[in-house]
C-alpha cells in the first residue's frame, strides 16, 4: 500500500507503506528507506488518527530528505566569496525558526536558516545566505550592513518576496520585520 507523495527540488516523490501492528499500542513510528517512507502504527489506531500521522510524519521526513540535497555550506561559502564577505563556520536548516528566516551568531560564526526558505526560490535561499554573511561583517542593520547585503542583485526583489509570503500566510511577524 505505497503511495508517491510530491517530490520537491528535483528530488524523487516518496512512496509510503502503513504496517499496522498488533504489538505496537500507541506510538507511531516512521523510517525513511531510500525513497519510501514505512509508517507503523497500532492496528487499534483510526483511520483518521492514521492519516494524520502519517501525513505529518511523511512531510517531515521529506523537509529533512529534501534538505539534505542543498549543501547550505558550501552555498553560504560560495556566497561569501562572490559578494566578498566573511564566510561562515557552520550554516545549517533549522525546524526552529518560525518568526526569522535567518538567524547568525556573530562570535562563532554560525548561521541558522528557517527550513520554510525550502520552499522558496533558491534566489530568496541565496538573499537571506547574504543577509546572514553581512550580519558577519555588521552585526546591525545599519546602512553600512544595507550596503553590503544590496551587493545580491536580486535583494529588493527577495526582501519583497518575503514580506509578500509573509503576509500571505502564516509568516505575519516576518512581515512585520521585513530585515529577515
Amino acid at each position: 500500500m505505497a503511495a508517491p507523495t510530491e517530490g520537491g527540488s528535483g528530488v524523487p516523490a516518496l512512496r509510503v507503506e502503513v504496517v499496522r501492528s498488533a504489538r505496537r499500542r500507541r506510538t507511531v513510528q516512521a523510517e525513511l528507506q531510500g525513497d519510501l517512507v514505512r509508517v507503523r502504527v497500532p492496528a487499534s489506531m483510526s483511520a483518521e488518527d492514521e492519516q494524520r500521522y502519517v501525513a505529518e510524519l511523511v512531510e517531515r521526513l521529506d523537509r529533512r530528505r529534501r534538505s539534505d540535497h542543498v549543501e547550505l555550506h558550501d552555498r553560504a561559502v560560495a556566497l561569501a566569496r562572490r559578494f566578498d564577505l566573511p564566510e561562515p563556520t557552520d550554516v545549517r536548516w533549522s525546524s526552529r525558526q518560525r518568526r526569522r528566516w535567518g538567524s547568525c551568531s556573530v562570535d562563532s560564526g554560525r548561521i541558522r536558516i528557517s527550513d520554510r526558505l525550502q520552499q522558496c526560490p533558491t534566489w530568496v535561499l541565496d538573499y537571506v545566505l547574504v543577509h546572514e554573511l553581512a550580519h558577519l561583517a555588521v552585526p546591525d542593520h545599519s546602512p553600512a550592513f544595507t550596503e553590503l547585503v544590496d551587493r545580491y542583485p536580486l535583494a529588493e526583489r527577495a526582501r519583497g518576496f518575503l514580506i509578500a509570503r509573509a503576509l500571505d500566510g502564516d509568516d505575519v511577524d516576518a512581515a512585520q520585520r521585513p530585515d529577515i
